[in-house]
């Protein structure tokens, strides 16, 4: 009985030894690959996409973080944006905090579809960073219930990059280009193709950023502000978008692109005069320096719609803590950094051409400074006064889906179908896809 007992207890023993294995004490190979396992992070993982541009900016914040925290460790992995949007949503759904980053990178247009439907997994940062700070365009979408839980990083303010000597030959300048709205655009296109035999713009026909840019002019999206109810049928803003958008195609000013590569080639190549996009397209316009002296930007042109304005979004996203182990450490370097840091987002500038949306910094130096690219103009400096004036939007969590079906509508639209029927269907779509 005696030796029985013995056994007995040996076999609990051996028990509470394997039941009280720790994460501590598993390889952390998962941990270095992938994200946290669970426990508190040796080192800060981190999601993003774009090597020279969302990567270059946190090297050189984690590089000015570090001057002051030697002992940090972070780990960037870099994947291309859907590729993250899938793992995100892949790991939160699965309710395990294997796998996770500690900061990630998500785009304006989709931060209130994690927000919203993951409402636990994110760390609020209210308190590490002061949102006045910050553009108020982008505090709606990093924010819910009146938290924030995003530091907003760059800005998708857009612009109307154009040939000056293009321009000339039909005799405009880039002052009669100021202020103007989408109709007007579309006159001094026929005027331009007239003259130079120059396409005025390049439409990839299955992207609707052109779209989205002329609705935002209005304060306009394709949810009501309340970001959850479709807002088609009787929106006055997209109708008018969309009839600019077939005005456009049918003066035959458009050339016609398929995907990123051919969008590039058709301005460094000069088969387009005019540029309506984002700030961060700057780069690639100044990629073909043979153009150097031939470009300058305008205010974005605004819908015939009250209320609208020539300044616009196109894109930009924000930093986001995961709540799991490690989130006080990232939000410390967040609020540090792309939460208040001057002199990080001079460099941003000066090194990759990074606009931020931190007021402060726009009276910096670097913003002042004149680009002989683009005729000695101050550009940084008139990017930063126009995100000022972009009317704020809901962007909500569907952006995407119903860009999808108004890109069909719009077809019908091209083919002749009426334009109130076009959002009529575009709106019960919506309505039935989103109920």
């Amino acid at each position: 009985m005696k030796k029985l007992m013995v056994l007995f207890l040996a076999s609990i023993l051996l028990l509470a030894a394997c039941s009280t294995q720790t994460p501590e004490s598993k390889p952390s190979g998962d941990s270095k690959d992938n994200g946290s396992d669970g426990k508190e992070a040796e080192e800060l993982t981190i999601w993003a996409w774009d090597p020279n541009f969302n990567v270059a900016a946190l090297n050189i914040a984690i590089e000015g973080y570090k001057a002051d925290q030697p002992d940090a460790n972070f780990k960037i992995i870099e994947n291309a944006q859907d590729d993250i949007v899938q793992k995100l949503n892949t790991g939160l759904s699965s309710g395990t905090q294997k796998g996770l980053p500690n900061i990630v990178l998500i785009e304006d247009y989709r931060a209130q579809s994690f927000l919203q439907a993951y409402p636990d997994a994110f760390y609020e940062l209210s308190d590490v960073f002061n949102e006045a700070d910050f553009a108020e365009y982008k505090l709606a979408p990093t924010s819910l219930d009146g938290k924030n839980y995003g530091i907003p990083f760059d800005t998708g303010v857009t612009g109307l990059y154009v040939r000056t000597d293009y321009l000339a030959e039909a005799g405009y300048t880039v002052e009669d280009l100021q202020n103007i709205d989408w109709r007007e655009y579309v006159e001094i296109g026929k005027k331009v193709k007239e003259a130079t035999g120059k396409d005025f713009v390049t439409i990839d026909p299955s992207d609707l950023g052109i779209v989205r840019i002329m609705m935002q002019t209005a304060g306009s999206w394709y949810l009501k502000e309340d970001g959850v109810t479709p807002n088609l049928a009787d929106n006055a803003a997209l109708k008018e978008a969309l009839e600019v958008y077939k005005a456009m195609l049918d003066a035959n000013i458009v050339k016609p692109n398929s995907d990123w590569g051919e969008f590039l080639a058709n301005f460094n190549n000069g088969s387009v005069a005019t540029v309506p996009t984002g700030n961060w397209i700057t780069p690639s316009v100044k990629a073909e320096a043979s153009q150097s002296g031939l470009w300058a930007v305008v205010p974005i042109p605004k819908l015939n719609v009250s209320g609208a304005v020539n300044a616009s979004n196109l894109g930009g996203s924000s930093w986001y803590v995961l709540n799991i182990p490690g989130a006080e450490q990232a939000a410390d370097f967040l609020g540090k950094t792309f939460g208040s840091n001057v002199d990080l987002y001079q460099k941003l500038i000066t090194e990759i051409g990074a606009i931020g949306t931190y007021k402060p910094a726009s009276e910096g130096t670097a913003y002042a400074l004149e680009d002989e690219f683009f005729g000695g103009q101050t550009v940084i400096s008139d990017f930063a006064d126009w995100t000022e004036d972009i009317i704020g939007v809901n962007y909500g969590m569907h952006t995407y889906a119903i860009d999808d079906i108004v890109a069909v509508e719009m077809q019908n639209y091209i083919n002749g179908k009426d334009i109130n029927e076009v959002l009529n269907d575009a709106q019960k779509q919506a309505e039935a896809q989103f109920k």
